[in-house]
This record gives C-alpha cells, structure tokens and sequence, in this order.
C-alpha cells in the first residue's frame, strides 16, 4: 500500500513543470501586453517583433506608429524590465523570510528594510541632498535600509544566538522608530518635499531607465543564487531548528546569511521602486499551496509568479484611472490585505493560534 504523504508529495512534485510552463507564458504575454500599452498603442506581435529585430530576427513587423519602437526602447522596456526584477526580488525574499522564521506570515517588512528605506529617502528629498547626483534617493534609501536590518538583527541577538521572538518584535520597534522619523520630515518639509515623500512610499514605477536596470539586476541574480544554493537547507530548517543542526546546519550562519540577502533584495526594489506591499507575503504562500514544501521548485514558482504579479499591477496602475497613474502600492495592498486577513484566519483555524 502507498504512503499517502509520499503520494501527496509526488503529485505536488509532478505538477511543478506544468506551473512554471503556465507562469512563464503568462509573464511573457503580460510583458508583451505591457510594453504595448499606452498612448501610442502598439500590438503585441510589433512588441514581440521590435525585440527579434534587436537580436538579428526578422519574422514579425517592427511597430507601425512613428517612434514606436524609440518609444518602447526608451520608456516602456526598461520599466516592465524593473517591474519584472522587483517581483523577483520581493517574492523570493519574501519566500526566504518565511523559511528562517518558519512562518507563513512572515514578510521583509518585518525587519524594517522598508521603514529604514523610507526614512532614507525622506531625508533626501526634505534636505535637498545631491551627494549621489541622481543616485541620491535611491542610494540613501538603500544604505539606511540595510542600517535599519543591521540594527534589527544585532539587538535580537543573545549569546551568539539569534531569537526569532526578539527579532520580529525589534522589527516592530524600529519600523515604529522609522514611521516617527518619517512623520517628522513631512511635518519640517516643505509642500513639494511632503508630496514627494508620501507617493515615493506609495509605490511607482514612472521613469525608470536602463541604468536602473543594470544595478538591480545583478542584486537580484545574487539574490536567486543564494536562494538556489541554500534551498536544501531551508528544507530542513522546516523540519525544526534543532533537527536541522542534527543534520548538519549551521543554523544561525543560515540565519545571517539568508536576512542578508533579503535586505539586498528589497533594499534594491525599495530603493528604487518605493514601499510595495504584500507581494513577499501572498506569492510564496500561493505557491506553497500548489507545489508543497520544498524550496528548490518554490524559489523558481515564486520569482515567476512575482514578476507576473507586479507586471500586472504596473499595467493596471497605469490603465485603470485614464490620463493619471495609480500609485502600484495601492494595488498591491489592495489585493495583499483581503488575503492576509484570509491566510490569518486559516492559519488560526488549523493551528489555534499561537501561544
């Protein structure tokens, strides 16, 4: 007689290449969609075409509308490209945060990387700071982002050890700490400053440029190496954290490691992109349910379906209101927060809560 877990276990395992087959289609038409979206409307096969025609393949027609494809070269790829990598980015280190805490309603938000970014940004814009050139936000955001993580892990820790307990409510603490600071410079700002801050923390994707491109990307190439590299042994830190040292984990080296990585991940997205909410939260679980435990497959599940997600969002936060664009972190938290109070409710029923 088969062991039902066994079986349960290879269906999820089998239905893996039939999602990632699913997702990378999807991302792949919402790209084309995307990037031929707007007020010089372009097809997708002319999309499709303009990028043949850049690799030496001539099979589609370029884009028929005069400075289509400038259009598309100069404004519309680099952002779906952004948005492509900030959904990789959040979901898979939304995905790490839930594997080291061992908790589905785990997100990067927890450790402050958002908070720490946003008081970053804030102090640039209040000030007026050039000290990066165009960079400056963007830069500042970063590196207080990563101050904020630091300063998190280093105060929950004890006796070489690091307290998931501490570590969550010290999280809470400073992101109280960042909110007051934040409040603060829209309080001593001017008008055009306190406009600034409040919609670089709603969330955007206007403006984004090839040089932008080419500092994410290879953030969030590292990013997917190490979650690769380390997905066994996120395995079996599911199992407990003194099995896993049992089996031969270093525990809290993983801990570090992986808490690092994750604030490279959001701290580039953040840095550039603003506060998106709920995507580090919602697709990893979503993908949990379909594919099961093992992160081998959920790190690649979670990168496609994040980058589709924000692909999405980015297309309807500038399509949904005519003449005018949607912050993309509305959009987010309006469909992250339904399905936080969802997953709440379900986790609370299976386990009763928790002591």
């Amino acid at each position: 007689m088969k062991n039902p877990d066994r079986t349960s276990l290879s269906r999820r395992g089998s239905r893996a290449p039939l999602l990632f087959g699913v997702l990378t289609i999807l991302l792949v038409l919402s790209v084309l969609i995307s990037a031929g979206t707007g007020q010089l409307a372009i097809p997708p096969h002319e999309v499709l075409g303009s990028v043949l025609h850049r690799i030496g393949i001539d099979w589609l027609p370029l884009p028929s509308i005069p400075a289509g494809d400038d259009a598309l070269w100069a404004i519309r790829f680099p952002r779906v490209a952004m948005s492509v990598l900030i959904g990789i980015g959040l979901a898979v280190s939304g995905l790490i945060m839930q594997a080291i805490f061992g908790n589905p309603l785990a997100e990067p938000g927890v450790i402050g990387i958002s908070s720490g970014a946003a008081v970053g940004a804030g102090i640039s814009i209040v000030f007026g700071l050039t000290v990066f050139g165009q960079w400056t936000t963007a830069v500042l955001a970063f590196v207080t982002g990563l101050i904020a993580t630091l300063i998190v892990y280093s105060m929950s820790r004890a006796e070489g050890r690091t307290e998931v307990v501490t570590l969550v409510l010290t999280g809470i603490a400073v992101n109280a700490i960042a909110g007051a600071a934040i409040a603060a410079l829209t309080f001593v700002g001017d008008s055009q400053s306190r406009e600034a801050i409040v919609f670089w923390q709603l969330g955007s994707l206007k403006g984004m440029s090839w040089s932008q491109v080419l500092i994410v990307t290879p953030i969030i190439a590292v990013g997917l190496i190490a979650a690769y590299v380390t997905s066994r042994k996120l395995d079996l830190l599911s199992l407990g954290e003194r099995n896993a040292r049992h089996l031969g984990v270093n525990v809290e080296l993983l801990r570090i490691s992986m808490i690092l990585v994750v604030s490279l991940l959001v701290g580039a997205a953040v840095a550039f992109a603003g506060i998106i909410s709920f995507v580090g939260l919602v697709i990893p679980h979503l993908m949990r349910m379909v594919l099961g435990p093992a992160h081998l497959p959920l790190v690649t599940a979670s990168a496609l379906a994040g980058a589709l997600l924000m692909t999405l969002a980015d297309l309807a936060a500038r399509t949904l209101v005519p003449m005018a664009e949607l912050p993309i972190g509305i959009l987010t938290s309006l469909v992250g927060g339904p399905f936080f109070f969802w997953l709440l409710r379900r986790t609370r029923k299976r386990s009763g809560g928790w002591g």
